[in-house]
């Protein structure tokens, strides 16, 4: 999404996209909306998207929870590259492969080898 438009009325798009059923749907505050949990469930996915402040407790495993930090940490890696971060690329099939390019070599620094 761009960055001043909110993503969640981009997300059921993104989950009719998948190409089986995830085990788990986990997401941050920005996704936490009864509707989108029914949806998620209605698939046959488990929801793990905190609730609001204001909103009823729902069940979100901190187990689960949890890992998300380590997509987190990835994108704030791959955001270290310039190109990823401000995408200068025009298509998305030039940014896809700098964004592999990047993947890669955040692999091979935190692999080691």
């Amino acid at each position: 999404a761009p960055g001043q438009a909110h993503e969640l009325p981009m997300a059921p798009g993104l989950l009719d996209c998948l190409p089986d059923v995830p085990g788990w749907v986990v997401g941050d505050l920005g996704l936490a909306s009864d509707a989108f949990r029914e949806r998620i469930w209605a698939m046959g996915a488990r929801p793990a998207i905190p609730p609001r402040r204001t909103d009823a407790p729902v069940a979100c495993p901190d187990w689960v929870y949890a890992n998300r930090h380590l997509v987190e940490n990835l994108w704030a890696r791959l955001k270290e590259w310039r190109a990823v971060a401000t995408r200068y690329e025009k298509t998305a099939r030039s940014f896809l492969g700098v964004l592999c390019l990047a993947a890669t070599a955040d692999w091979i620094k935190v692999t080691k080898l």
